[in-house]
């Protein structure tokens, strides 16, 4: 579980996130959404161990994250932000590695080789693996680096829990894309795994998010299960929008078309 308790963050005089007190259980998947400068990205980075400053607490499994040793956090956790790139002509294969780096000193060993080999068939690279990065469409470099987040806590902690957390991933992706990387999430999500998201398409987050976080100005203003939490009355209070909430044929979920 990751606890948030009392958590402030503030730039200059500018407050950014305000007494946010939320838990985040395992083996649900999350999701977090709320209009452009709400605090979303910020939050996640806070959560992260990505952004320190901030005043209260949060818990990985009961400890103080400013009390956790980086090495040590790096091997439980792994973040994906909004757009993650690199510049050098290194490999698929090499960037893919990268995400073992916390696992090794020196050499990758034996069963680095064998979990990114894994997580490279499960993401269907096995075609790309020897190509050069740069070369890759923006779509195929957001798989590269979303296999490279799995490899980083692909191994089942001895206690407490991975966590997995994700920025705008679908960012690049296209349509048949989106729907596939989310569902692949949802298939790998267990109960050893806390895995939370930063999304914008509110019906995609109703699809396949179990439980959901809306964040306005900073402050927490609704969460809950999509099915009893989504109302035409909290779209246009939190995005500041006219839409109708209709039953989706195909799922019995809420769907929000727009006015």
């Amino acid at each position: 579980m990751l606890n948030v308790t009392g958590l402030h963050y503030k730039i200059g005089n500018k407050s950014i996130l305000k007494d946010l007190n939320i838990d985040f259980n395992p083996g649900e998947f999350n999701i977090i959404l709320g209009p452009n400068g709400s605090g979303k990205s910020t939050f996640l980075k806070v959560i992260s161990g990505a952004l320190e400053g901030y005043t209260g607490t949060v818990f990985y499994s009961g400890q103080d994250l400013k009390k956790i040793p980086t090495k040590i956090l790096a091997t439980q956790r792994a973040v994906m932000t909004q757009q993650p790139e690199l510049t050098f002509p290194l490999s698929v294969n090499e960037v893919i590695m990268m995400g073992r780096y916390p696992h090794f000193n020196f050499n990758p060993g034996e069963k680095d080789f064998r979990i990114c080999n894994e997580v490279t068939q499960l993401l269907s690279l096995n075609n790309f693996k020897d190509r050069n990065y740069l070369t890759l469409s923006g779509g195929e470099k957001q798989r590269v680096h979303f296999a490279r987040l799995l490899v980083q806590v692909w191994e089942k902690p001895e206690s407490g829990y991975r966590y997995l957390f994700l920025d705008e991933p679908l960012t690049s992706l296209d349509i048949n894309y989106q729907q596939e990387f989310l569902q692949l999430i949802r298939t790998l999500m267990n109960k050893d795994t806390v895995l939370i998201a930063v999304l914008h398409d509110i019906n995609l987050a109703i699809q396949f998010g179990e439980k959901l976080f809306f964040i306005k100005d900073g402050q927490m203003v609704a969460s809950g299960q999509p099915s009893s939490l989504v109302t035409e009355f909290l779209i246009e209070d939190i995005f500041a929008v006219k839409s109708r909430i209709i039953q989706n044929p195909l799922t019995g979920l809420p769907l929000m078309v727009y006015k």
